[in-house]
C-alpha cells in the first residue's frame, strides 16, 4: 500500500508518538511525504525510521492509496487542502488534543492499519464549502472542510454582515463575525459559539453568529444546496475572511458567495466506530463528574 504522510514539526514531548506511528507502518507500505517541512523534520529528528520515506510534491500531482494525517484536526485540514480533489482517502491519527477528524489514537495505528489491509473499514464522504469572491490570492485554496468565517479586523467595533440564502434576504448580523459551517465543522468553531452539532452526512450548513449584538439572534441550519451571499460593512472598510483558519483580508466592497464544492473529502473510518460514540468519548457525554 502506498501511503502519503502529513504532519507538522512536533514538540519534543510527542516525538516518540510519531516514531511509534512510523514504526507501525512497517516494511509493507511505501511511504511518501507530501509536505517538505514535515519531511525535513522527520529526516533530522527521526533519521532511523525515516530513511524509507520519499518526499513528493502535491502541487505537481501525487498518487497514493491512502493519506495518513499525524497530528490533530488542524493537521487533517491541511492534509485535505494538499490532497484537494484527488479523491485520496484520509485516515487521521491523533497525537493532538480533542480530535474529531483525527480520531485514531496513535497507539492503535498498527491495529487500524491491519484492519484496513484486511478491508475492514469504511469511507465517509464529507462535503466542503466553495468560496467565490474577487481579490482572493491566486494560491489561496477556495474550499473549506470545516467552516468559512467573516470576522472583524483590527477594530473593537462590530461589523454588519448582510446575509442572503438562495434568493431570500435572511438578516443583517451585527456581530464580531459570522460562521458558515459544514456538518464536519459543526463540532469546531461553530460549536464554540453555541452552534448545533450536525451528523456528518447531513445535507446542511450551519450559520452561527460570533458575539451578536442582539440576544434574540440564534444559529440557523439551512440546506446545503443553496448559495449563501455575504456582504460586509465595517468602520475600518475591511474584514477578515477565514477558511479553516487560513485567512485573507478583504475590502468591504468585496462580497463573498458560498456554495457546495463539486468534490468531497474521503475520510477513512473504522468499522463499528460511530459518530455518536465519538461524541460521547470526545465531549464526555454521560460522564458524571460528581464525587
Amino acid at each position: 500500500m502506498k501511503i502519503l504522510l502529513f504532519g507538522h514539526n512536533y514538540q519534543g514531548s510527542r516525538l516518540e508518538q510519531v516514531r511509534g506511528v512510523l514504526q507501525a507502518l512497517s516494511q509493507a507500505h511505501e511511504l511518501l511525504v507530501g509536505d517538505s517541512e514535515f519531511y525535513a523534520f522527520l529526516s533530522e529528528a527521526l533519521p532511523d525510521v525515516s530513511r524509507r520515506i520519499v518526499p513528493v510534491s502535491c502541487s505537481n500531482g501525487c498518487v497514493a492509496d491512502m493519506a495518513l494525517s499525524i497530528g490533530g484536526d488542524g493537521t487533517f485540514l491541511r492534509a485535505a487542502e494538499k490532497i484537494g480533489d484527488r479523491g485520496i482517502p484520509v485516515l487521521g491519527v491523533n497525537i493532538g488534543r480533542l480530535g474529531f477528524l483525527a480520531d485514531v489514537p496513535a497507539e492503535d495505528t498498527s491495529v487500524v492499519l491491519s484492519e484496513i489491509m484486511a478491508g475492514n473499514y469504511k469511507i465517509e464522504e464529507r462535503t466542503l464549502l466553495h468560496v467565490k469572491c474577487d481579490d482572493l490570492p491566486d494560491d489561496f485554496w477556495p474550499y473549506a472542510l470545516n467552516e468559512v468565517a467573516v470576522l472583524k479586523q483590527d477594530t473593537s467595533s462590530m461589523i454588519s454582515i448582510h446575509t442572503t440564502v438562495g434568493d431570500s434576504y435572511l438578516n443583517t448580523y451585527q456581530a464580531d463575525g459570522l460562521i458558515v459551517a459544514t456538518p464536519t465543522g459543526s463540532t469546531a468553531y461553530s460549536m464554540s459559539v453555541g452552534g448545533p452539532i450536525l451528523m456528518p452526512q447531513s445535507a446542511s450548513w450551519v450559520i452561527s453568529p460570533v458575539a451578536p449584538h442582539s440576544l434574540t439572534i440564534r444559529p440557523l441550519v439551512v440546506n446545503d444546496d443553496v448559495e449563501i451571499t455575504l456582504r460586509v460593512d465595517s468602520r475600518s472598510h475591511s474584514y477578515l475572511l477565514s477558511l479553516d483558519g487560513r485567512s485573507v483580508m478583504l475590502d468591504t466592497a468585496t462580497q463573498v458567495m458560498l456554495s457546495k464544492a463539486p468534490f468531497t473529502v474521503k475520510v477513512v473510518k473504522r468499522l463499528g466506530h460511530s459518530f455518536s460514540a465519538t461524541l460521547r468519548a470526545k465531549l464526555m457525554w454521560g460522564v458524571d463528574k460528581r464525587e
